[in-house]
């Protein structure tokens, strides 16, 4: 049985190789030969030695740490997304550590702080937008490269995303040319997305000779968007009825909020002739394939946000590991969305 090993220094003689070369290693295992990488690995499973990466890192000067802040952990897109960035960060020999903003403002900047303090090599970001955190992120990407991602900072900002101008037009046009022309069931005053996919919505009804048509809603900041929609829509319902039959969603989770409160006043969704209403959603999150009636909606390809995310940070630290990525110079990737067709329009 091999002796008590604790440190680095220990587990280097126990494995017969150099302080420097195991330290290589743990750093990224593919900067290694072959051999070495198998005698480490090997060492690895007979002692059970587990290292300090943590501690370790804090020593470094560049560190193998990365940050990311999300405004909602329990979101299923933000969800996917995180899973992705940590999955390919730790590929790659990153330790990846995530905090929830909670959508509150207060609560991001103390992210910001911690992450800066922990001395991190960069951090991935899903701002809330607040007017008053432009300048301190701005000020914090002087000492470490900042990606955004879902909703910019501003219009030079790293970041990758979605195309809403793209996917809305895109939705929209199915359903002006499948039915009548939708109105907007928008999201909460969140973040910048918000109010960028409310102008998406318009511009494309604008283009097809449409007037907008906005269903009304609270100016409450929250993240419970299906009870946000599900009390809106109860609301809409007792003292009339929608501004139009088709619905079209700020995104999925307030598409599934309308859904139930429609049940629950007995109206029938789905695009036949005699259904009450039409809704449409944005995202596909992963339940709304499973929503009654499965929710038509535009696809976000929250995997690809991810990988991209992490390819350009890694790009501004200058390690780019996937050469067949192209990656433009202005640092802005928009990606475009897919239609989903269902029953529910």
């Amino acid at each position: 049985m091999p002796k008590d090993i604790k440190t680095m220094e220990d587990f280097s003689e126990y494995a017969g190789l150099s302080r420097p070369t195991v330290s290589k290693y743990f750093n990224d295992p593919t900067s290694v030969r072959k051999t070495t990488r198998d005698i480490v690995e090997a060492a690895i499973i007979s002692s059970g030695y587990k290292p300090n990466l943590f501690a370790s890192n804090l020593y470094r000067r560049k560190t193998h740490i990365l940050g990311v802040i999300v405004p909602n952990s329990n979101d299923p897109f933000y969800m996917s997304l995180t899973r992705r960035i940590q999955r390919l960060a730790g590929l790659a020999g990153y330790l990846v550590f995530i905090q929830s903003s909670d959508g509150r403002p207060e609560l991001e900047e103390h992210a910001l702080e911690t992450f800066q303090s922990m001395n991190v090599a960069g951090l991935i970001i899903a701002p809330l937008g607040i007017p008053s955190h432009h300048e301190k992120l701005a000020k914090a990407a002087e000492s470490m490269p900042l990606v955004y991602i879902d909703s910019p900072l501003d219009e030079t900002s790293p970041f990758v995303g979605t195309d809403n101008t793209q996917s809305f037009k895109l939705i929209v046009d199915y359903l002006t040319r499948s039915g009548d022309a939708p109105c907007y069931f928008g999201l909460p005053p969140l973040n910048s997305n918000v109010e960028d996919r409310k102008n998406a919505y318009a511009e494309a009804m604008n283009d097809l000779g449409f007037e907008p048509i906005y269903v009304p809603i609270n100016e409450e900041r929250t993240w419970n968007l299906e009870k946000f929609a599900f009390d809106a829509t109860v609301r809409i319902l007792k003292s009339g009825h929608f501004p139009a039959k088709t619905i079209l969603c700020g995104n999925d989770r307030i598409a599934a909020g309308v859904s139930a409160a429609a049940y629950q006043a007995g109206l029938k969704i789905g695009r036949r002739q005699n259904d009450d209403l039409r809704l449409a959603g944005h995202d596909d999150q992963p339940f709304a394939r499973f929503m009654c009636p499965p929710l038509t909606t535009v696809a976000q390809n929250s995997k690809e946000i991810g990988r991209l995310a992490v390819e350009l940070m890694f790009q501004k630290l200058g390690e780019t590991r996937d050469t067949k990525t192209l990656l433009p110079a202005n640092e802005r990737i928009l990606l475009n969305a897919e239609i989903m067709l269902r029953m529910s329009a």
